[in-house]
């Protein structure tokens, strides 16, 4: 007989005794199985095993949680009083599934209809009623990456947070809510501690803007309502939402690191430039050689918001470089070039490429070729492509030095903020048939922004990780 191991589990933990010896058992019995060369069913052993593993993990939760229990006569809770009223049973959402035990709740002394307070959750942080901060914080990683049904689906296929789809919704816009409720200090507390990396010497600042499908009430026609028609009618329209990106570039203009922000169609843009400052500005302080740039297409709006907060009131005398996308200007090139060279396009339209990333004065060249094409006013297609060109290349004057910034090393592309635009808003935010509300659209581009910009495990602890009030009995 093989040699037996014994494990002391104290008596007022029944729970977690009875869990460990459950777990024991199913693998003695796969074991014997294995020696018996018998079929291994390992998938169904792998069940069992994620089972009985979240029993053991709930079990651990309901004797640490318990032990957090003060039944007195009276406490004081942040130094106000407050008297027992009862014990009841509590539940309290683990990543492995429900804790439940009794507990007992307070209330403040001499106000009778106050909330009660649950000491448990209190001292342990619970989120909402009764999700530990740890299952909050998973659930609301899964929601930010997809919808609340394919988060309850991804869950039943890795064994843990066991839950629904209605809860998965709740418990994000929840966590959601709180950390867009202290953005500004948590962002700061964020940032603070974020290092730049050695190799970095320059920091580039975009934004752009993308369509979000919105949902807005809409008016009833005269008259009785159809039988079945909607009680709360409501139109799908598509409104504009803002990004912006702070990327840190090594020497050869490459991203070594990306802060992605966003704020939904009803937002203010102007407070997400500010933000962009304000990282810039800390980046700026902790390693000062980094060469600083505005890089952005050549929507007039974008640089309006840019250039407001990136001034001289802010940044002094530091040199700020600003270009406009090369590809956007390519493509803005493109088909002025058919409109110029019909069969030679190709070729010219490379040549003026290739003089814009080597001479700082490509510009004015082109400029005067287009304007000496006298192709001004051709349509093409209900454009006129010529006269599109000689604007944006006068719109954009002193933001097209591409070979300076090439020879400095500096990024010539927006593709960053291009980037997250698609990942941050398309990808989430444009799923077939959707729609968003201002408040939760809010809570979701704010949270995967968190995600995105690897932002995501401090900003949780700092949204979760409030400290409680200081409790003692009551003397």
């Amino acid at each position: 007989m093989a040699k037996q191991i014994v494990v002391e589990v104290p008596q007022d933990m029944p729970e977690l005794a009875e869990a460990f010896e459950a777990m024991v058992k199913a693998v003695v019995e796969q074991c014997s199985r294995a020696r018996s060369l018998g079929p291994a069913e390992e998938m169904a052993f792998e069940a069992v095993v994620s089972e009985r593993g979240a029993a053991v993990e709930v079990a651990a939760h309901t004797v640490t949680l318990r032990a957090l229990d003060i039944d007195v006569p009276a406490l004081l809770i942040g130094g106000a009083l407050h008297r027992r009223v009862l014990r009841s049973p509590g539940v309290y959402k683990t990543q492995a599934g429900e804790a439940r035990f009794e507990r007992t709740l307070y209330r403040k002394a001499g106000e009778r209809n106050a909330p009660t307070v649950d000491i448990v959750g209190l001292r342990a942080g619970v989120v909402e009623d009764g999700w530990l901060p740890s299952t909050a914080r998973a659930m609301a990683h899964y929601v930010q990456q997809g919808t609340s049904r394919e988060a309850e689906k991804t869950a039943q296929q890795t064994g843990r947070l066991p839950y629904s789809r209605s809860s998965f919704e709740r418990v994000a816009h929840f966590v959601g809510r709180r950390y867009c409720g202290e953005r500004d200090r948590i962002e700061l507390a964020v940032a603070q501690q974020e290092d730049v990396p050695d190799e970095a010497r320059s920091i580039s600042v975009s934004m752009d803007r993308v369509a979000v499908p919105m949902e807005e009430p809409r008016e009833r026609g005269p008259g009785r309502p159809r039988r079945g028609e909607a009680k709360r009618p409501v139109n799908r329209v598509f409104r504009m939402a803002y990004v912006g990106t702070v990327t840190l570039h090594d020497k050869a203009g490459e991203a070594l690191r990306t802060v992605r922000y966003g704020t939904m169609p009803g937002g203010t843009p102007e407070r997400l430039a500010v933000a962009l400052a304000d990282d810039v500005l800390r980046f700026l302080a902790k390693s000062p050689r980094l060469r600083l740039m505005l890089l952005c297409d050549g929507a007039p709006e974008m640089w309006n918001l840019l250039e407001a907060e990136f001034g001289t009131d802010s940044f002094g005398d530091r040199v700020i470089r600003k270009l406009v996308d090369f590809y956007h200007l390519i493509e803005k090139l493109a088909p002025a070039a058919k409109v110029i060279f019909a069969d030679d396009q190709r070729k010219n339209l490379a040549r003026w490429k290739l003089s814009l990333l080597n001479r700082s004065d490509a510009r004015v060249d082109i400029l005067r070729e287009l304007r000496d094409s006298g192709r001004e006013h051709v349509v093409l297609d209900g454009e006129r492509p010529v006269h599109d060109a000689i604007t944006y290349l006068e719109r954009h004057h002193g933001r097209m030095d591409y070979a300076r910034a090439r020879a400095l090393g500096l990024p010539i592309g927006s593709g960053n903020v291009e980037a997250t635009c698609k990942s941050l808003v398309n990808t989430r935010m444009k799923r077939a048939g959707c729609r968003w509300k201002i408040d939760t659209g809010e809570h979701i581009i704010q949270l995967r922004a968190l995600a995105l910009s690897d932002r995501w495990d401090h900003a949780m602890e700092l949204t979760l990780g409030m400290p409680a009030p200081r409790i003692r009995r009551a003397a």
